[in-house]
């Protein structure tokens, strides 16, 4: 009974804070048409207090997205483009000689915001990706001797260009495991193109206020960290990622000279954290197995590797995923 009760406190706690996410969808639904997928696929990424990189096309709104959400958090915002001839210190800082003071000191680098948009990261080499990445992953940055904690709340979204691969260095698979969700966004249809064009040559775009302020999304956090998740939940989510390790143990033999290498334990965490934020943004203190499979591609599509032969036959990590999701007991 306790449980019962436990669950009812909870989906009132989640309703009292979740109120806020109607108010941003709105805001990003005022500059941003469509794209929807991408919007939430944010919230969720900042709720679960993990990072995204995001794949799709230029000039789909990837840069205005995340921009708008800061604004509307009123939090802090930088963009770093990402160039081959980049320095480390051009992402987290240096130390600067003062003539006036007759010492060196700090110049902290844009990593130093609530959101970084980090842009074409494929561009970068690798030792700029590592400091990037290492950032992410310990919220703190170490310059000269001095040791920083980043802000919070701190969400990077990452940018890969997928057409144009010509001088770009691909990021390892060990560090885009870092990543909580690779999301890939596509075109707009043709009704929201047709917005999309009036909203521009007619200048209509509204200016952004801030809505929202950063402490609202820390408490939120931690109301995402209350959502709760049932055992027979767990045991799913660890036989979907099993499954991507030894498709044969679950009926899935036509995988397994497809996967060359399946998800890591770090895929089990993610996977329960984004269940856990799209949860929340449907009101509920509970995780289904819906919220699981809702999040599902983004999760694992950048930790799932193919073999030759499933590139030779334009095998997507996609199409795994959707094939175990449909064999995997739903519990």
């Amino acid at each position: 009974m306790s449980e019962s009760v436990n669950i009812r406190d909870l989906n009132a706690l989640v309703a009292s804070k979740s109120d806020f996410v109607n108010i941003i969808t709105h805001g990003m639904d005022q500059t941003i048409v469509g794209q929807k997928h991408l919007v939430e696929s944010l919230l969720i990424a900042l709720l679960s207090n993990g990072h995204v990189l995001l794949e799709g096309v230029p000039g789909l709104a990837k840069t205005l997205a995340i921009k708008t959400l800061a604004q509307l958090i009123d939090a802090k915002y930088s963009r770093i483009q990402f160039t081959p001839d980049m320095l480390p210190a051009d992402v987290v800082g240096t130390m600067v000689y003062s003539v006036k003071n007759e010492a060196f000191q700090v110049k902290k680098g844009p990593i130093f915001a609530n959101f970084v948009l980090a842009d074409e990261i494929n561009r970068a080499p690798a030792k700029v990706q590592s400091s990037l990445l290492q950032a992410m992953q310990e919220r703190q940055v170490t310059i000269g001797e001095t040791t920083f904690s980043l802000d919070d709340p701190f969400l990077v979204m990452a940018t890969q260009n997928p057409i144009e691969q010509e001088g770009t260095y691909p990021l390892p698979e060990a560090q885009v495991d870092r990543f909580l969700m690779k999301v890939v966004i596509g075109y707009p249809s043709k009704d929201e193109e047709k917005i999309i064009i009036r909203q521009n040559i007619s200048n209509e775009r509204r200016t952004v206020r801030p809505l929202l302020k950063p402490e609202e999304i820390i408490e939120a956090q931690k109301v995402v960290e209350q959502i709760y998740v049932d055992e027979k939940i767990e045991r799913y989510i660890v036989d979907i990622v099993f499954a991507t390790r030894f498709p044969a143990d679950y009926g899935l033999d036509d995988l397994t000279g497809i996967i060359a290498f399946g998800a890591s334990p770090r895929a089990s965490i993610s996977l329960a954290r984004a269940a856990r934020a799209y949860a929340f943004l449907r009101g509920r203190g509970y995780v289904v197995p819906e919220d699981v499979i809702a999040v599902c591609h983004d999760v694992l599509r950048h930790r799932i590797g193919v073999t030759y032969e499933a590139e030779a036959n334009n095998i997507t990590t996609d199409e795994i995923i959707t094939e175990i999701l449909d064999k995997v007991q739903v519990p």
